[in-house]
């Protein structure tokens, strides 16, 4: 499968539908501390496929299932908690985040369908633990996983984009980028152009 080269994170289906007429074609929604949570999936999931967009669930595998979601996002710490067989039984195709080579190593006895390294750059979206990975260890992880797409994620810009994309990602991912800029609309022209 050929996943698009851009892919935006976002905390609310009003965002999603700010995307989609602009031609975004995969999209992540991750919601935190939600007051309804399965109802701003469904809404995002029903833009996304009459926009015929991918949307990628983050953590809320049930919900996910529950809405015949066709893609999960899950964290290292998610997956200590999901039901990794329920999901793919249920047919999910599943994303899951990397940061080091333990991380990698567990991710593809999983069988992902992309993996995510990141913080390539700095990030202010939230704390963590991990340094920024630098665009070198896309190249690492490029080689280490093969034919499994792969996502940048953290600190990236357009311009970082393109050399994240230069280094061995095949999908650039961004979220504050977008959702802090002055110009979301526009941001996002850039980011798809």
């Amino acid at each position: 499968m050929t996943l698009p080269r851009f892919y935006p994170i976002f905390d609310s289906a009003d965002w999603i539908a700010r995307a989609l007429p602009l031609g975004v074609r995969m999209v992540q929604i991750r919601l935190k501390d939600h007051p309804d949570t399965k109802a701003e999936i469904a809404r995002a999931q029903e833009m996304c496929r009459a926009a015929g967009a991918i949307l990628v669930v983050n953590d809320h595998w049930k919900i996910a299932l529950d809405l015949g979601c066709d893609w999960l996002h899950l964290g290292q710490e998610d997956l200590d908690t999901a039901d990794l067989s329920a999901i793919r039984a249920g047919g999910l195709k599943l994303g899951i985040s990397t940061h080091d080579h333990a991380e990698l190593d567990r991710a593809l006895t999983l069988t992902p369908d992309y993996i995510a390294l990141g913080p390539v750059w700095p990030t202010i979206l939230k704390k963590m633990k991990w340094e920024q990975q630098g665009v070198e260890k896309l190249g690492e992880w490029k080689r280490l996983i093969g034919d499994i797409p792969l996502v940048a994620i953290g600190g990236l810009t357009p311009e970082r984009g393109k050399l994240a994309l230069a280094a061995g990602a095949d999908i650039a991912s961004a979220v504050t980028d977008i959702t802090l800029n002055p110009n979301p609309e526009a941001r996002m022209a850039e980011w798809l152009s």
